[in-house]
């Protein structure tokens, strides 16, 4: 690497350094940390940082509020989902349809079954509105 030095005269020289090939001595230890005994980068360093704070957030979570555990799971998992199962809402999309179509059909014989209900009910309070009507009647012509 080259650097440009300049002179108080204002002009510009180009001075070479070997040092700048070379790594520092920060460089060398972050790339020791890096790499692992054999040399080779280190993956599960990632890993364990990641489910450390995640193991943190939902400590913390449960001493404030237990009930907010569930949030961070559900919402993990949406975040996780697209990138681990990105076919599974083209799976999913039939029993999303058959489950809708089911419920769509549960809820139209609910409604007839109350329908009917209501119809035998009104029934059964007519004919004892009828027979007090024709118990009344019958007292008041006795009478």
């Amino acid at each position: 690497m080259t650097k440009f030095k300049v002179d108080l005269d204002g002009a510009d020289e180009k001075a070479d350094h070997a040092s700048a090939a070379e790594p520092s001595s920060a460089d060398a230890i972050g790339a020791e940390v890096a790499e692992g005994a054999e040399g080779a980068p280190r993956s599960g360093g990632d890993a364990v940082a990641v489910a450390a704070t995640i193991g943190v957030v939902v400590i913390g979570a449960a001493v404030i509020e237990a009930a907010l555990i569930p949030a961070i799971v559900i919402g993990a998992a949406a975040a996780l989902a697209p990138k681990y199962l990105p076919k599974l809402g083209e799976r999913l999309q039939p029993l999303f349809n058959s489950t809708v179509r089911g419920t769509y059909k549960l809820g139209r014989k609910a409604r007839s079954a109350v329908g009917e209900a209501r119809e035998r009910m009104n029934d059964i309070a007519a004919e004892v509105h009828a027979e007090e009507t024709a118990v009344a009647t019958g007292a008041a012509a006795a009478a």
